[in-house]
């Protein structure tokens, strides 16, 4: 949404609140804490079970609360994404409430896919006689040159494009940032906030929706000693000498200025729950504009076409033929399915490896003479795991690469709409540099298999330093991953022509009773095994 002009601006006021206005000081605290209440106002009077939502789809364990609901393709059948996340900028002076009104409208909006990123996380690193001013309250966190507005800017632009980004942690006790930085992926929804969120231009231009905050100057004193004194460990008298002396006037020359290229005002905050149903409503409009659907593109594309130079194909020796032989035949017992499938797994991932870098070496040998050899270069080899088939490789692969390191992305399909979605990852650290292993153990149209590539392409980690590695591919699949990714090498032991009605490889392999379902079926109930599977997690 483009910034409006201030005669186009949309105010949602309600019910009239207090007069706005900022006194020369905030008087004798006594006098402020019996005016103004110090409890949040009461929540209000819940819907009747008629206009009541369903129930989101959680999974509460003892842990943590997980989303269910994945997160449909933000690609197109090229690959590459279509639409950049959607973000709302929320602006206000200094405890306005820009963070209830932020996390009102995250779980308003009811999609799990949301990043909540705050202003407060860009703090610049404080040299010593910065640290000394900070704690006898003398330095101003509310001037912009207290901002990194270049790594926030950057953070911000990586994260809109669907990148993977790592934010800064900052501690307001130390005044200083955090050794550990917080990695954040997967937004289509991102709700920025931060006192000085329209302060900056290349902000302003990376914003789509622009939120005011407007609550009265002493509603804003009081709540800022509640929060400071009981959370930060504040004194009283240095919360109020650092009011007076730098947020009241940074407010007054920066903040409510910015009011003029709002879209919206919000007065009374996270109370104003007209303005919050209405922005609502709005962001998911846009939302609706923006949903993709990929599993058909690709069941009607690349038909009749030459397989690509990408792909290897484990070399159909008469072993490799038996023990296809043995997997495909409905007869075969569990115990020989699996016994089978492994071997072919094993063989597999050997041969992947032969089309990794190697340097060539000089080793001496025990009687003294020296032997011309290979040797890996010294990048790390990583494994990822497509949940949940593609976990039955990791133990072959373990077992020919010492001390791997290894990574899942779960992808089910969403039998309402038949499309992939993304519900769960994690990755090892600084995976950006790593050969992957991507395993999955069937491709059939290709769709788990692209959402799991451009996971790790968001990561950073370069298209041709990824493998993906399946016991089985449908032509389709291979065609599918290659136009999209050019530069993934593709390896399987083995590719079939078609792919029926029910997106099953045909001829394929067996399914059912014969170990399929340890190895590679598709879940009948994606529901039931999802939650199965993010307990185990």
């Amino acid at each position: 949404m483009a910034a409006a002009g201030a005669e186009e601006r949309r105010e949602w006021r309600g019910a009239p609140g207090p007069e706005r206005g900022h006194s020369s000081g905030p008087g004798p605290l006594g006098s402020l804490l019996s005016r103004l209440p110090l409890a949040p106002a009461p929540a209000p009077r819940r819907r009747t079970a008629s206009q009541c939502k369903p129930e989101p789809p959680l999974l509460r364990t003892s842990k943590r609360t997980i989303y269910t609901a994945g997160r449909p393709p933000w690609y197109s059948e090229t690959g590459a994404p279509v639409d950049e996340a959607f973000v709302i900028g929320l602006c206000g002076g200094s405890a306005s409430g820009k963070t209830t009104v932020a996390t009102r409208i995250i779980e308003a909006l009811d999609v799990p896919w949301v990043v909540l990123l705050s202003m407060d996380s860009f703090y610049k690193v404080l040299d010593e006689g910065q640290q000394a001013l900070a704690a006898r309250s003398d330095y101003n966190f509310d001037h912009p040159d207290a901002f990194d507005f270049e790594l926030l800017v950057s953070v911000l632009r990586k994260l809109k494009k669907g990148k993977s980004v790592k934010v800064p942690v900052y501690d307001f006790t130390t005044h200083s940032r955090r050794r550990e930085w917080k990695t954040v992926y997967g937004a289509n929804v991102i709700v920025f906030e931060g006192i000085l969120a329209f302060a900056n231009k290349e902000l302003l231009k990376l914003l789509d929706m622009k939120v005011f905050v407007d609550t009265d100057s002493d509603i804003r004193l009081v709540r800022r000693l509640q929060r400071d004194t009981m959370e930060r460990g504040r004194d009283v008298a240095g919360v109020i000498k650092q009011y007076n002396k730098f947020v009241k006037p940074a407010f007054e020359q920066y903040i409510e200025p910015t009011v003029q290229v709002a879209d919206i005002v919000v007065p009374r905050g996270g109370e104003n729950f007209v303005a919050l149903d209405l922005i609502v409503q709005h962001v998911h409009s846009q939302l609706e504009k923006r949903e993709i659907t990929v599993r058909a593109a690709l069941a009607s594309a690349h038909q009749g076409q030459p397989l690509p130079k990408t792909l290897s194909v484990l070399e159909s020796t008469p072993q490799v033929r038996g023990m296809h032989t043995i997997i495909r035949n409905k007869d075969t017992t569990r115990d020989e399915f699996i016994f089978y499938s492994k071997r072919l797994m094993r063989l597999l991932i050997e041969h992947a490896l032969s089309f990794l870098p190697l340097k060539s070496v000089t080793v001496e040998t025990p009687q003294g003479t020296m032997y011309e050899g290979k040797r890996f270069h010294r990048q790390r080899i990583t494994g990822v795991s497509i949940l949940r088939a593609g976990e039955t490789m990791e133990q072959a692969l373990t077992a020919v690469c010492k001390d791997i390191r290894l990574g899942k992305i779960l992808i089910q399909t969403n039998l309402d709409t038949g499309e992939p979605e993304l519900h769960y990852l994690r990755l090892p650290k600084e995976i950006s540099e790593d050969y992957v292993i991507l395993m999955d153990s069937t491709v059939s149209t290709g769709a788990a298999a692209m959402m799991a590539v451009r996971v790790l392409l968001d990561h950073d980690v370069q298209e041709d330093r990824i493998f993906l590695l399946s016991l089985l591919m449908a032509e389709m699949g291979v065609h599918s991953v290659a136009y999209a990714f050019p530069r993934v090498h593709i390896i399987t032991t083995a590719v079939d022509k078609r792919v029926n009605e029910e997106f099953h490889i045909i001829p394929g392999i067996g399914e059912g009773d014969q170990g399929m379902l340890y190895l590679v079926a598709r879940v009948s109930n994606p529901r039931g095994n999802l939650v199965a599977t993010l307990k185990g997690l």
